[in-house]
């Protein structure tokens, strides 16, 4: 085995490594996730925490890593008599983008049951993550049906996989530590709160901290048995300062006025999820054990809400991520000093118990609540079904093929144009364990999901005045709601607005939200309403993708063409000729029309583009990108 670059060499990134020795100093904080560029020691950072933390105690060949103490029956190592016990390194497990979903949970051992003809289960990814680390680089790009199982274990401890005749139930309970580039697209939202802490890195800006880094890189590169023998004192203190916090994390707490803090920063920052106030707690406490401390102290609430808060804030459309770090320190002092309480006379004295006073819930709704938030418990259960080709609620649909896409399940087909050996083999063994032979009747096609992508370009009237500009503003917020998850998605987001002589393309196709925001950040409005112009506009736009994502034409406007095609001609019946030529392309034509006399233009136009029509005269933002995501199957 090669060694690791060492996590006590790893220069600067002091956020980064503080917010990984909280998950290794208290694994049920929930993970890590870790953004920024490429080359800013996510990866190495991540690799060199799993290489400091103490030894676990485990039996050779346990393919289940059993706690001691509480072996599992089904395993075949620790449920006999001549395990031999070892201190060993804690899992660290990488899961492969391109996984099955078999890969991760485990499934029918083939070797078993064509040696005996006995059903047996293979562990999978989450077995051998369990009480360590499972590590997902560039998670952003995982698959959904990936992540929909990461979803359950995140949020449990057992995995239960039932199929196939088999029935196995293992612990499952992980950290999970992901990196990611987030101008390749954000992660799913449900996903992104499951990470108990979040940082953005950044290479060093300063040049003798950068030349440094180098300077160490390159050392390690020539010599990494040698390296790591340079840094083997600081990695043993720190494997010593973790064991030493672990040990003293039971005894650590939050003051009464300290709980409530967490939760006057929660709501002060806009967090709604219960899941954020157990994490900060528990990340607060974990900071003071690495202090040798058993108070916590309201500085560490302070930093860790900084790694808690931010990726579980509301933003607004253009609004930086992070923390209004002025009024975090305001608020920390203020948690730090708190004002005396005042003082009471008899008359204000609170009532004894059982006389008046407000009684607290005992019915357990609330627990119920908290708990249900938690990142991780003792225990889980992960459902293995079969995916639905269909459209599910909330996701984006896939479709299913034959050819290309990642491989999730297979079918029964006596003539396979992609034979699934596994699962032939599978349905071999249960037809007859004892005569063990392959059939056309046992013959399966492998069913692979391929992502749908869409290219949705918005056609915006920009002419008018104080109207048009708040619909533009309304059309910022939406085009970069729908890039946020273009490019997992594999969508393409573009706009045209049209004002004045002419239209423009503001926004050429892209899933990049920083390409968006420098083509928004200053969009034009008022003046005449060149229709046609931009009808012709976005034909010509639309038949240069070809072959491309699928397209979505959302039309903005009221319809009142007053601007013809090169100054000649009816303004209007070019506008219809040219919708015309692109009806066939799905499209929805939202009625922008505010007069008190009303042509019906818009609606005139939905006909002649054989497209959806809705009338929206106060859309708001939020329910313009409701309405498109509901076309797409969202």
């Amino acid at each position: 085995m090669s060694p690791i670059y060492p996590f006590a060499a790893v220069v600067g990134q002091q956020q980064l490594k503080q917010a990984l020795l909280i998950c290794a100093v208290d694994p049920t904080v929930g993970g890590v996730l870790v953004r920024g560029d490429k080359g800013s020691a996510k990866s190495t950072a991540a690799r060199g925490l799993a290489a400091v933390l103490p030894p676990i105690r485990r039996a050779a060949g346990c393919g289940y890593n059993c706690e001691p103490d509480h072996p599992l029956p089904l395993c075949p190592v620790c449920s006999g008599d001549a395990r031999a016990l070892h201190d060993g390194p804690v899992p660290f497990i990488n899961l492969p983008l391109g996984a099955t979903e078999d890969r991760v949970l485990g499934s029918l051992d083939f070797e078993k049951a064509l040696q005996g003809g006995k059903q047996a289960f293979k562990p999978g990814l989450l077995a051998a993550a369990h009480r360590g680390m499972l590590y997902i680089d560039e998670v952003n790009l995982l698959a959904d049906h990936l992540v929909d199982v990461l979803l359950d274990a995140a949020a449990m401890g057992v995995n239960t996989v039932e199929r196939e005749g088999l029935a196995v139930s293992h612990p499952a309970r992980v950290t999970l530590l992901g990196t990611m580039n987030q101008e390749e697209g954000d992660l799913r939202p449900q996903l992104l709160d499951r990470f108990g802490l979040m940082v953005d890195v950044a290479a060093p800006r300063e040049p003798l901290q950068r030349a440094e880094v180098v300077r160490r890189r390159l050392a390690f590169e020539a010599d990494p048995a040698g390296f790591a023998a340079q840094w083997q004192a600081d990695s043993e203190a720190l494997r010593a300062k973790i064991a030493a916090a672990r040990a003293l994390l039971p005894q650590t707490r939050l003051s009464d006025s300290l709980f409530h803090f967490v939760s006057e920063l929660c709501c002060e920052f806009e967090v709604s999820s219960l899941r954020a106030d157990i994490v900060l707690n528990k990340a607060a406490r974990a900071l003071a054990a690495l202090d040798g401390r058993v108070d916590a102290s309201a500085e560490d609430i302070r930093d860790a809400a900084r790694l808690v808060l931010p990726h579980r804030r509301r933003s607004k459309p253009f609004e930086q991520s992070g923390l209004d770090q002025d009024k975090l320190e305001q608020m920390t002092r203020q948690a730090s000093n708190p004002p005396p309480p005042p003082e009471r006379n008899g008359a204000d004295q609170p009532p004894p118990d059982g006389d008046g006073e407000q009684q607290a819930d005992t019915s357990g709704h609330g627990a119920e609540q908290i708990f249900a938030a938690a990142p991780a418990g003792d225990i889980a259960r992960i459902r293995v079904q079969a995916p639905s080709s269909g459209d599910a609620a909330g996701r984006r649909s896939d479709g299913a093929s034959r050819q290309r896409g990642h491989y999730v399940r297979a079918e029964a087909n006596p003539q396979p144009a992609q034979l699934a050996v596994d699962a032939t083999l599978r349905h071999a063994l249960l037809r007859d364990p004892n005569n063990f032979a392959v059939t056309r009747a046992d013959l399966h096609d492998k069913v692979r999901v391929a992502k749908q992508g869409n290219l949705i370009l918005l056609v915006v009237d920009a002419s008018g005045s104080m109207a048009a500009r708040q619909r533009m503003e309304q059309v910022k917020g939406t085009v970069l709601s729908l890039l946020e998850d273009a490019y997992r998605r594999r969508d393409q987001v573009a706009l045209i607005a049209f004002r004045g002589q002419q239209a423009e393309l503001l926004l050429p196709p892209c899933n990049r939200v920083e390409q968006a925001e420098r083509a928004l950040r200053e969009l034009p409005a008022g003046g005449r309403t060149p229709l046609a112009h931009a009808l012709a506009l976005a034909a010509d736009t639309l038949s240069r993708q070809l072959g491309g994502p699928a397209p979505l034409l959302v039309i903005l406007s009221d319809g009142r063409a007053n601007v013809a095609l090169d100054g000649d001609g009816d303004p209007w019946r070019q506008a219809l000729d040219l919708a015309g030529q692109l009806a066939g392309t799905p499209t929805l034509v939202l009625d922008t029309e505010q007069d008190f006399v009303r042509l019906g233009r818009a609606r005139e136009l939905a006909e002649a583009l054989g497209a959806e029509y809705l009338a929206c005269d106060a859309l708001t933002g939020e329910q313009l990108t409701l309405t498109i995501r509901q076309r797409l199957g969202r």
